[in-house]
């Protein structure tokens, strides 16, 4: 009887014990509220299965077309937490990068949970955003799904010309005033190498504003922006206007490119996609075949 009641008594124990573990393999927060403040986490938490419980968003979440339906709480690096709050969310997501810790401090005052991303703008920094979220919210097999899909969507870039690789600028403005390019440890810089393109800023650490003198040296071949960029300096005749950059090849060529800044430079679940379309844009020569 004894030894019945101590048996009794580890199976108790061992099914505890699993219980905890099975227990620590589901996320403990609360999704049925979501306010993202990043485009790209956006995208990435309606990859998991959380597009209706979104309940607000900053300004760069503009994918799926859903999330324009959203209130937006202002940029990711500027965000207004009382627009925040007032939505009620039962967790904010943001990129670490992108909070402001005053912000993040009205938030726990408000008694709202804070989940906190780091990234890097790269393939594997993508990789790595897509786990780290999945695995936070209790979706690690979801991960995997997301990041073989970018691997395909990368799988169908051509193969060009890997001797004679275009330069590529890529010029951040808003308007003529506010002109800035894009080095080393920038979304952009990810996006032209992965098209097979050189970075003709690559010189440069992060982003630097931009000069003629600067574009005359480096005197890309294509110059990149993004759509709402290029509009702001009145479009590609406004852009000849600007000094420097019609004494570029790209200026001459008038080979001026634009796409969607989330597209482009999210490095989101649809990163592999785009680079694609980024490839077909930047170079002259047709595709010698695929990969």
């Amino acid at each position: 009887m004894k030894n019945n009641k101590y048996l009794f008594f580890i199976l108790m124990i061992v099914m505890a014990v699993t219980a905890c573990n099975t227990a620590d393999k589901q996320s403990s927060i609360n999704t049925e509220k979501i306010v993202s403040l990043d485009g790209t986490l956006t995208e990435i938490l309606c990859e998991l299965g959380y597009e209706k419980n979104i309940v607000g968003v900053d300004v760069t979440s503009s994918y799926p077309e859903s999330m324009n339906k959203l209130p937006k709480a202002g940029h990711n690096r500027n965000v207004n937490a009382e627009a925040v709050i007032a939505m009620q969310p039962t967790v904010v997501i943001a990129l670490e990068q992108g909070m402001k810790p005053e912000v993040a401090e009205q938030f726990k005052t408000a008694g709202i949970p804070v989940v906190l991303l780091h990234r890097e703008y790269s393939l594997q920094g993508t990789r790595d955003l897509v786990k780290a979220l999945a695995d936070t919210l209790g979706k690690p097999e979801e991960a995997a799904r997301i990041t073989q899909q970018i691997d395909t969507d990368l799988a169908a870039l051509p193969k060009y010309d890997t001797v004679n690789k275009p330069k590529v600028l890529f010029i951040y403005a808003r308007g003529a005033g506010t002109m800035s390019v894009a080095g080393t440890a920038t979304a952009p810089n990810t996006m032209i190498n992965l098209a097979g393109g050189i970075n003709a800023a690559a010189e440069v650490d992060g982003f630097k504003p931009f000069t003629a003198e600067a574009v005359v040296r480096e005197n890309p071949d294509v110059i990149l922006f993004f759509d709402s960029g290029l509009e702001s300096l009145g479009g590609a005749e406004g852009l000849l206007t600007v000094p420097g950059i019609a004494s570029t090849n790209a200026g001459k060529n008038k080979k001026f490119i634009t796409m969607d800044g989330q597209y482009l430079a999210g490095l989101s679940p649809r990163m592999g996609k785009a680079v694609v379309d980024l490839a077909a844009l930047i170079h002259d020569k047709p595709a010698t075949g695929t990969k």
